[in-house]
């Protein structure tokens, strides 16, 4: 079994963020792995997530770079779509159309982010129209039940709703109601929507996921800590959530598991976990956790996606541009002197 059990150092930070760096393409597309002689794959949430770790490491400008690609390609209606592929000269194609809620809501996270880190008011404005269509298309995709449709297609709403995802878009409304009051403006509708949505997410997670609310996804680790890592739970009810399966997900000196059925853990849930812990006040797991995941770092700086620990073998073969911005934000979070921290406490 591989271990390694320090945090990264500012430098070794630094050599992570430039993996992300490389990733990113001339236009400000930041695709999962190194942009090559092929196209690689972007998706909203990890694009910011991204540009969220480079202004994170000091890179401002190529995390500016990033969000103006991404209004860039904005459509109408608010949304983006689920994935394109970029080449390194830039060129992008559409690859999936359709439109997932939690990718679209996710600018208003990496918004406030600068905002908490930087208070730049001519950006938090430049954003701020993107993060409204963004957020005004999600919340008209509320359901009956106070959940989010996972995606809209062309005939609208999907009708059925992630966990996960909602969760995600709970802490999105929250951060996109904060951007609102620090540009002097209100958004009681979207502070509505989170209320709603914690309360769904929060009687779902009390039945102890026998609900229909949201699709059964139990497998899954971020069906369990997402609530927590969203901000949609009381530290009471996140305490014992993270309890309840802490032994079927947490592997001891690796990291998490991304399924439970399946002995493969994952760096970005690993400190995602972390993260969510830190909401908790849970500073010590937190360390641990960024710890135990420092296997999956390669000479480079960069981190691969996971490792399965029966056969001592990276898998899937690839170093994602997502899971270096997880241990950077997660690594930002543990210092008390970062404003940008904020974005992962507790948001009411």
């Amino acid at each position: 079994m591989r271990a390694l059990a320090s945090l990264p150092t500012r430098a070794q930070l630094a050599a992570t963020a430039q993996h992300i760096a490389s990733a990113q393409a001339a236009t400000g597309a930041i695709a999962w792995d190194t942009v090559g002689d092929t196209a690689g794959k972007v998706d909203a949430w990890d694009h910011v997530e991204c540009a969220m770790a480079l202004l994170a490491a000091g890179r401002d400008e190529q995390a500016l770079r990033a969000y103006d690609w991404l209004l860039a390609q904005q459509r109408p209606d608010g949304t983006w779509p689920r994935e394109w592929h970029v080449r390194p000269d830039g060129q992008v194609r559409v690859v999936d159309p359709a439109a997932e809620t939690n990718m679209c809501a996710y600018l208003a996270v990496g918004a406030w982010h600068h905002w908490c880190a930087r208070g730049d008011a001519a950006v938090a404005a430049r954003l701020w129209p993107g993060v409204e269509a963004a957020l005004d298309a999600v919340v008209a995709a509320s359901l009956p039940s106070g959940a989010i449709a996972w995606a809209i297609d062309p005939a609208g709403p999907c009708g059925q709703a992630l966990l996960a995802g909602s969760a995600s878009i709970h802490h999105a409304l929250r951060c996109g109601a904060r951007l609102a009051e620090a540009l002097g403006l209100t958004r009681p509708d979207w502070e509505l929507a989170a209320d709603t949505l914690a309360q769904a997410i929060g009687l779902h997670c009390a039945a102890d996921d026998a609900s229909e609310r949201f699709l059964d996804k139990a497998r899954y680790s971020m069906d369990w800590y997402y609530p927590v890592l969203g901000g949609a739970l009381t530290a009471a009810a996140g305490r014992a959530r993270l309890a309840r399966r802490w032994d079927d997900f947490v592997v001891p000196g690796l990291g998490i598991r991304c399924v439970d059925d399946h002995p493969w853990v994952t760096g970005a849930e690993t400190c995602e976990l972390a993260l969510a812990l830190l909401r908790l006040g849970d500073r010590r797991r937190a360390i641990q956790l960024i710890a135990d995941m420092q296997h999956l770092r390669d000479a480079t700086g960069a981190y691969h996606s996971g490792y399965v620990y029966p056969d001592d073998e990276f898998w899937p073969i690839e170093r994602s541009s997502w899971t270096s911005a997880a241990v950077i934000l997660a690594v930002d979070a543990l210092d008390p002197t970062s404003a940008s921290a904020a974005v992962f406490a507790a948001l009411g």
